[in-house]
């Protein structure tokens, strides 16, 4: 059996470096769900959360896709789903704002319009979410190597 050679560093710097990604990614992500919010007020229907969520999900389904065809969830993989997608995109993406602005849409306008909002969140995100997984999937078989 081959000797395996020692890491550069450790796990605890491998875990602190880990943890800066999807810090330094959560920071950007919240920023550009931020801006996202400030450049689309809510009238009415709650826009920028609404594309918000769904552009994340699409975002999350296609690195989640992407890194899964170049092998196991290990090194680069998991530190660039870690960084990139619990970071970057949990921040950008909002599950509380969601809620909030759907039980202020029941209470203060009307049921209706909540009930909708969460529905159209919900179905929305399942649909772009298998979108964007068949998408992808046809792409990297018909890029694969023969």
């Amino acid at each position: 059996m081959p000797q395996q050679a020692a890491k550069p560093w450790g796990p605890k710097l491998n875990g602190a470096i880990t943890l800066g990604l999807i810090f330094a990614g959560g920071a950007l992500g919240t920023a550009a769900r931020f801006a996202i919010g400030a450049a689309i007020p809510m009238d009415g229907w709650p826009w920028a959360t609404f594309l918000a969520n769904i552009s994340g999900t699409a975002a999350l389904a296609l690195l989640v896709q992407v890194l899964a065809a170049f092998g196991p969830d290990t090194g680069w993989r998991r530190r660039t789903r870690l960084g990139l997608g619990t970071g970057l995109l949990g921040g950008y993406t909002t599950y509380s704002t969601f809620a909030l602005e759907t039980v202020a849409l029941s209470q203060g306008f009307d049921v209706w319009l909540g009930f909708a909002y969460c529905v159209a969140s919900l179905l929305a995100g399942l649909a772009i979410a298998l979108f964007v997984f068949y998408l992808t999937d046809r792409f990297l078989r018909v890029r694969a190597p023969e």
